[in-house]
């Protein structure tokens, strides 16, 4: 995103009336822990790493709701 990343969009969203519970996915292609740990630190409720798959996607959206 050309004037924030996911991160920063995830932890304002979060501060948002009605949107603290949402689920939040972060897709991204930073797969090391300390990227895990920043997703989450966020808000995001789940950190999935590309490629990814169809499949993948689904499960992921699943276990959210």
């Amino acid at each position: 995103m050309p004037r924030m990343d996911g991160l920063e969009a995830t932890r304002i969203i979060r501060k948002l009336p009605g949107y603290r519970n949402i689920p939040i996915i972060a897709l991204t292609a930073h797969a090391m822990r300390a990227d895990v740990v920043k997703t989450m630190e966020a808000g995001c409720n789940l950190h999935v790493t590309k490629p990814i798959t169809k499949n993948h996607l689904i499960d992921a959206i699943k276990k959210s709701l």
